[in-house]
């Protein structure tokens, strides 16, 4: 169009097909009661204008305002540094963009849990997805099911534990993962766990306290627990309080990588040499685990399918499908230097 031309519209359109304002809006809309040929004539003009349809106007006549929103409940500052992030956007990404729907990512703190309630019950979003959730997140108690939503991870909110969710399987990952350390001969073997109010922190716990407990008296000990909040540096500070109470530590099981590298960093620092001293296994597979040295072993826990998953979950809830509530997504040890 030439400049300072009117926004076409859809009577613009209309005309321009030689059709109604009417069999436009169906085309527009997507109807199937439309001959081929109408439907052509009327793309056609659709691409001679330059037509945009009116979203707001789209959204009022099918009440759907095709936007589906990604909250991640923490900091700026953890989600731009946290590499599992960027995986799972780009797979939630790479299955909406095969449909209608626009992403509208939001990190959301539980400074103001009431201003993203409003805005998921405000009509702005037909469905939700929800990563990184804590057991205090009080932003989707409310809703019921008057939204859409799936969660990343076993819901641990009040009231929200039967919700949709894709996992993977933390507790047994764990066990495999501690089975791999038993089998190298390893006896004292600890673990540096993540948040206890977020679900891979608890299950993975959980998955090492049962794997050293079943390897027998002697072998190992179910109190050599650090506590971390996924951070490098908490790995780093966990691992010093691991050192001092334990010297003859020569197995690690780390909750993630970054806490794992923090983990290393530590260790060499003491003068614990990986793996001679002291083998490490990590969980993610992320960005860290390759460029440590020695390379970490760890489990793979893929974010994209991760993503993908989760997205077609959700747009199967807002079509009305059934879809069962738990999505489990497999995972597999990754062997490297480290262990």
């Amino acid at each position: 169009m030439n400049r300072g031309a009117r926004t076409p519209t859809l009577e613009m359109v209309a005309a321009e097909a030689g059709v109604s304002r009417a069999t436009v809006s169906r085309v527009v809309n997507g109807s199937t009661s439309v001959a081929p040929d109408i439907i052509a004539q009327v793309q056609a003009a659709v691409a001679r204008l330059d037509y945009v349809p009116n979203r707001v106007a789209r959204s009022l006549a099918s009440r759907r305002a095709d936007v589906i929103a990604l909250i991640v409940p923490e900091s700026a500052s953890t989600v731009f540094a946290d590499p599992f992030f960027a995986p799972v956007v780009r797979g939630v990404a790479r299955v909406l963009g095969d449909t209608d729907y626009t992403l509208n990512l939001l990190i959301a703190s539980e400074s103001r849990p009431e201003k993203t309630r409003r805005y998921l019950q405000g009509g702005n979003v037909d469905g939700a997805l929800v990563v990184s959730h804590h057991a205090e997140d009080h932003s989707y108690v409310g809703l019921g099911s008057a939204l859409p939503m799936v969660f990343g991870g076993r819901p641990l909110i009040p009231g929200l534990t039967d919700r949709h969710h894709v996992d993977v399987d933390n507790v047994d990952s764990a066990r495999r993962a501690v089975a791999h350390l038993l089998g190298l001969g390893r006896t004292r073997i600890g673990t540096i766990a993540g948040r206890q109010d977020m679900p891979a922190g608890l299950d993975r716990l959980v998955g090492w306290r049962e794997a050293v407990a079943a390897s027998g008296a002697g072998r190992a000990s179910v109190d050599l627990v650090e506590f971390g909040d996924f951070t490098q540096d908490s790995g780093a500070e966990a691992a010093e309080r691991m050192l001092a109470r334990e010297p003859g530590l020569d197995a690690l099981f780390v909750a993630n990588d970054q806490m794992a590298a923090g983990a290393m960093r530590v260790l060499a620092a003491h003068g614990r040499r990986v793996p001679d001293d002291v083998a490490v296994i990590g969980f993610d597979d992320d960005t860290f685990a390759a460029t440590l040295s020695p390379p970490l072993t760890t489990v793979r826990q893929p974010a994209m399918e991760f993503g993908e998953a989760m997205a077609e979950v959700l747009i199967a809830l807002i079509a009305g499908e059934d879809v069962p509530r738990r999505t489990v997504i497999p995972t597999s040890l990754v062997r490297r230097g480290s262990a």
